[in-house]
């Protein structure tokens, strides 16, 4: 388990005490590598060295309802009195170095060292529960809220609203998830508002980081038949057969059916029109797609598009129930929301750089919970959804606090052996409920009063 893994081998004090459990799960090699590759690197002895500022950022996400100066306390980010090692006596971090510290860094090592977290863990989680050969992927998009200042306002904008403008400008984010086991392999993010700021433009940078044989579950509303076609096919136009994709198609679609190889399965022709070709001359006049319709008890039926045009190889009835398996990127975002933020009105950052910074922090924080729970699913025997992520995250953060921060470290194995035992014994949900299926609704009322329009924009008079 690499949980014990982690406690022979520690890594330098570079690790806070209570993150040392997680040392050999986030390679050293990647964040000193980051540091290095980004410049970020401390040349000098600081009380806040970039490693421990890495550190930090994720445990602002990890400890959501903490504020960073009990963060940078609780966890012991701070270092041992060098000339009082004997008695451990920690120094204190003036409250101005954070900030300071943070914005040192930036964002860039951050982005390294969770691009080499999430090819490894994805990509690694996503081979070992395929479907028929392929690896699941899904990529739909969320927005996050970020305090209200004028920096943000400026970097992500005030979205339009149905009430006029909101209240608080959005980060609008799309991510890449490996299904099976929520892992996230790529997220990219950017302004909510504005010329190319769309999931569909986000998505762009997410592609080539889909592997090959794999298979990506999408929403309609990312429908372009560019994307779709340069996903599926190579340089030359063959269809490649090594990335497939799935996805719901509009309720106003014309197709030619070219052959019928069942009861709502069925190969057909879609016309590209002339004004995407013009935006995109690679694109032939057409696509030659599988078409599945089917239709749920009580609701409207469907049709769903896909590149997987070998009927035998992949049934009508498993590629219909696969799709639904979309939602369990709905079900991450919801962890991370919900669980991992605390539901707060906003992240934390004031700056956009640092609001950039928090939201690698978090992504990385998510994928730490999530690593944890491989291993929990692992040693239970069952898929990795149904481990709790809730209970999980509240095991972790109860040890990092507690136990790893007051347990003597000789006490520290069986503690490790306790809690994997206490999780595996206790976080397991039960299995889904494939019907178990209800219509969209509003479950609260938006509120009848005025929205508080914020800080009114000061005028400068000539």
């Amino acid at each position: 388990m690499f949980l014990m893994q982690s406690l022979l081998e520690l890594l330098e004090t570079d690790v806070p005490s209570a993150f040392e459990r997680f040392g050999d799960v986030l390679d050293a090699d990647w964040i000193e590598d980051a540091l290095i590759q980004t410049g970020t690197a401390s040349v000098r002895h600081r009380k806040l060295s970039a490693q421990r500022v890495v550190w930090l950022v994720i445990a602002m996400a990890l400890f959501r309802d903490r504020s960073i100066q009990e963060v940078v306390s609780h966890i012991g980010l701070v270092l041992p009195n060098q000339k009082e090692k004997s008695k451990q006596v920690r120094v204190s971090v003036a409250p101005s170095a954070i900030p300071q510290g943070r914005y040192r860094l930036g964002e860039a090592p951050l982005q390294e060292i969770f691009s080499r977290m999430a090819e490894t863990w994805a990509e690694e989680a996503a081979d070992q529960n395929r479907w028929r050969g392929l690896a699941l992927y899904g990529v739909d998009g969320t927005t996050l809220r970020v305090p209200d200042t004028e920096e943000n306002r400026e970097a992500f904008s005030l979205p339009p609203s149905i009430r006029g403008q909101s209240s608080y400008p959005q980060v609008r984010l799309v991510a890449l998830m490996a299904l099976r086991s929520h892992l996230i392999r790529g997220v990219s993010f950017g302004p909510c508002s504005g010329k190319q700021t769309g999931e569909q433009e986000l998505s762009k940078a997410l592609w080539q980081q889909v592997p090959e044989e794999s298979l990506v579950v999408l929403d309609r509303g990312f429908i372009n038949y560019s994307l779709l076609y340069h996903l599926s096919h190579d340089d030359k136009g063959e269809i490649s057969g090594k990335k497939h994709w799935l996805i719901r198609g509009m309720k106003n679609l014309r197709m030619k059916t070219i052959q019928v190889f069942g009861k709502g399965d069925e190969l057909v022709e879609i016309q590209v029109k002339s004004s995407i070709r013009k935006r995109d001359p690679s694109l032939p006049k057409s696509m030659i797609v599988r078409a599945i319709r089917y239709q749920i008890k009580g609701f409207s039926p469907q049709i769903l598009l896909t590149s997987l045009t070998d009927p035998k190889r992949y049934p009508s009835k498993e590629v219909s129930a696969l799709y639904h398996e979309r939602w369990e990127l709905e079900i991450g975002y919801d962890e991370i929301k919900t669980h991992l933020l605390e539901r707060e009105e906003a992240l934390r950052s004031k700056k956009a750089e640092g609001i950039r910074q928090e939201i690698w922090g978090i992504f990385l924080a998510y994928n730490l919970v999530r690593k944890e729970m491989l291993g929990v699913a692992e040693a239970a025997g069952v898929p990795p959804v149904r481990v709790s992520f809730r209970h999980s995250l509240q095991f972790i953060r109860v040890f990092c606090i507690v136990e790893a921060w007051t347990c003597a470290p000789g006490n520290l194995p069986k503690r490790l052996i306790s809690l994997q035992e206490n999780m595996s014994s206790l976080l397991i949900l039960p299995e889904r409920r494939p019907n178990r299926l209800y219509k969209r609704q509003v479950k609260i009322k938006m509120s009848s009063y005025k929205r508080n329009p914020g800080k009114p924009q000061v005028k400068v008079l000539k």
